[in-house]
């Protein structure tokens, strides 16, 4: 009886510590799949990270968002930003046909192993940036558009001083370990955030594989380096990295509802601790935060302008650009939407200023954005007036 006793006794200890082992092991290895996650703790052990919201820029939580440290692969958000930019005002097409040097088939790292002096589609080419964060390809590109890789590192740094990116410097265009090549979890997320207004970047971005087809005819399949894509609800988009010296990082964005959050990861020990604090980041902004949209340009707005010398009073107005505010979870805007008008006249066209959206807080201005005709409107002539003389002499009578 005793001997029994003891045997479940022992069992039932076994069992205690296979659970506490398990709970361990789920506190250890957070799911990413969209939902609550397991963790409860508000620590983050990657070297820094960043949360932005995307259409006012207002970071939501970071720490230590202005250490400069190496980026790796995430480099190449600035190479795609170029590289859209460059298609968008023509110098550049995705059916651009372009030869890799001996230069760019040598690069080491992610690559899709293109052929020195074989010919490759600019398409392909960003696709296997984006998917597989191909180093040769991106070499192709930059000598393009740079003349060679050099050339382009300058307007990679151009680029980044343009948009405030103080504490960057790329050496680079793959993100490949060099002396002196670092940014921020700050100065990412702005890079990402511009990145994103390129429509056409979305058409790449959440490919999950592809084939890489060669001119010889051999393949290269190619998977998306950056797994919350599948994994977490929103994920669209997103640039992954990792070397000895940086770690493991993740630059990525996801959407719900009408938010948009980037969240950027530097530092992480593993991959898998990448995508989960970057998805803990996502859950917290969603959770906490909701986006509204104070001044919509896809629309004209209900209030109209006054005009003079015109067959009508009021003409319909749009404003030239969105505004957005940023607020907690079921709290109201405290910024003030306030409209000025100028004393205009007809003819006007489509696109002529009429006044301002003036947008303040505590009295401050924030932003004034251009109001505009949302249409031609031609000037009275001499029969508009005598007719609406007859008309008002009939009213008064």
């Amino acid at each position: 009886m005793e001997r029994y006793y003891l045997n479940n006794l022992a069992r039932f200890g076994l069992f205690a510590i296979a659970v506490l082992l398990f709970f361990s092991l789920v506190n250890l290895s957070v799911e990413y799949d969209g939902n609550v996650l397991n963790a409860t703790n508000d620590e983050y052990s990657s070297k820094a990270y960043c949360l932005m919201e995307f259409n006012t820029g207002q970071i939501l939580k970071e720490e230590n968002s202005d250490v400069m440290l190496p980026m790796a692969s995430i480099t190449k958000t600035m190479t795609l930003l170029l590289a859209f930019e460059a298609i968008e005002d023509g110098r550049l097409n995705f059916d651009d046909m372009l030869v890799a040097s001996e230069n760019a088939a040598g690069m080491g790292g992610s690559q899709v192993f293109i052929d020195a002096n074989s010919s490759y589609s600019v398409e392909s080419l960003i696709t296997s940036i984006i998917i597989s964060s191909a180093n040769d390809s991106s070499v192709v590109i930059a000598e393009e558009l740079g003349g060679s890789e050099e050339g382009f590192v300058q307007l990679m740094n151009k680029k980044a001083n343009q948009l405030g990116m103080t504490n960057t410097n790329y050496v680079n265009c793959t993100g490949l370990p060099a002396n002196n090549h670092y940014s921020t979890a700050r100065d990412l997320a702005v890079i990402m955030k511009e990145l994103l207004k390129h429509d056409q970047y979305y058409n790449f971005s959440n490919i999950w594989m592809q084939d890489f087809v060669h001119p010889s005819g051999r393949i290269t399949q190619m998977s998306n380096t950056n797994k919350l894509i599948r994994n977490y609800k929103g994920c669209d988009a997103g640039k992954t990295g990792s070397t000895n010296e940086a770690g493991y990082c993740l630059s990525a964005t996801a959407k719900r509802n009408d938010m948009r959050l980037i969240g950027v990861i530097l530092g992480a020990q593993t991959s898998t601790i990448r995508f989960n604090e970057c998805a803990r980041l996502f859950d917290w902004g969603f959770a906490n935060f909701e986006s509204k949209c104070l001044v919509d340009s896809s629309k004209p707005l209900d209030i109209r302008a006054p005009i003079k010398k015109a067959i009508v009073k009021e003409i319909e107005i749009r404003p030239t650009k969105d505004y957005w505010d940023v607020v907690s979870k079921g709290s109201n805007t405290k910024k003030l939407v306030n409209y000025e008008f100028d004393a205009v006249k007809a003819p006007l066209s489509t696109g002529d200023n009429v006044g301002r959206v003036v947008i303040t807080e505590d009295g401050i201005v924030l932003e004034e954005i251009d109001l505009v005709s949302n249409s031609d409107i031609p000037a009275r002539n001499y029969g508009d007036s005598i007719s609406e003389i007859v008309k008002n002499w009939k009213i008064s009578k």
